[in-house]
């Protein structure tokens, strides 16, 4: 019988390191199934007991983490210990550690990530999906979209999209000008597909159409970056976001692997509810 292992990824940061070395760690291992669980910017304990509680009440946990703070890397690994749960920092021997879980001998194969197996092959599709449904392209099959963004010109779209998409995530995006702009099927189907709106603050809005109209020396357009009229673009965004029940993402001091870091969390979430 081949166990399904619940494998908890639990990071103090974007969850990217832990995510590549789980990629690297499975490769090392044949008939492996497992479910990923998926924490980012965990900081506190209350944050961790929680996991932990959740982690308790399924079969077959594994834990795996980066955590810099100590005392909290401590306070993870002794409750980890506490409730019989295998915890793993990523500086410990990994291999070594998981193949005695899986009472499996590593094949210690040379960059075992790289196989080209059926998960390489999604992400392909999943990046050539996202370069043909960016910045409102393609919306007749948006349907089969993992996740939508939605936000005014200049709140990360595109940039987010495509490391989503680098993520295996099939991922559209569309400029919203207004409502109109918003295709059919996602207004009468509002929570069938992970929509997420990304805002910013108005005048970090401004920086950012002006440095777009100096890199393309266009000097005409002024309401593009007049305050009072992306101010207004702001609060209608909001407002169509809050009509039709999609999560937020305020992207103003997020990098864009925090903004995709916190849309991968609001898809788990969504999935979960399904």
């Amino acid at each position: 019988m081949n166990t399904t292992r619940q494998i908890y990824l639990i990071s103090d940061s974007t969850g990217e390191t832990i995510d590549r070395i789980f990629m690297a760690l499975k490769a090392q291992f044949e008939n492996f199934k497992y479910e990923i669980h998926q924490f980012s910017f965990t900081r506190t304990e209350n944050q961790i007991s929680k996991i932990l509680e959740v982690a308790k009440n399924n079969n077959n946990s594994v834990i795996l983490y980066t955590i810099v703070d100590n005392n909290l890397a401590k306070f993870l690994k002794e409750k980890s210990s506490e409730k019989k749960i295998p915890c793993f920092g990523v500086l410990d021997d990994l291999i070594i550690n998981f193949s005695k879980v899986l009472k499996q001998k590593a094949s210690h194969l040379p960059s075992g990530q790289h196989v080209l197996n059926e998960e390489y092959y999604e992400r392909v599709e999943a990046i050539q999906f996202t370069m043909n449904h960016d910045d409102g392209n393609m919306t007749h099959d948006i349907q089969k979209s993992d996740i939508v963004l939605l936000g005014v010109s200049r709140t990360s779209k595109t940039p987010t999209s495509i490391y989503l998409a680098n993520r295996g995530y099939k991922t559209s995006n569309i400029p919203l000008v207004n409502e109109n702009s918003i295709p059919d099927y996602l207004k009468k189907n509002s929570s069938s597909i992970c929509v997420i709106g990304l805002t910013t603050e108005p005048q970090r809005l401004i920086d950012l159409r002006k440095n777009r109209m100096s890199s393309i020396k266009e000097k005409n357009n002024t309401e593009y970056t007049n305050i009072d009229k992306i101010t207004k673009e702001v609060e209608e965004a909001k407002k169509t976001f809050k009509k039709y029940k999609w999560p937020v993402i305020d992207v103003t001091r997020k990098s864009v692997e925090e903004t995709a870091a916190s849309v991968i969390k609001i898809h788990e979430i969504s999935r979960k509810n399904d």
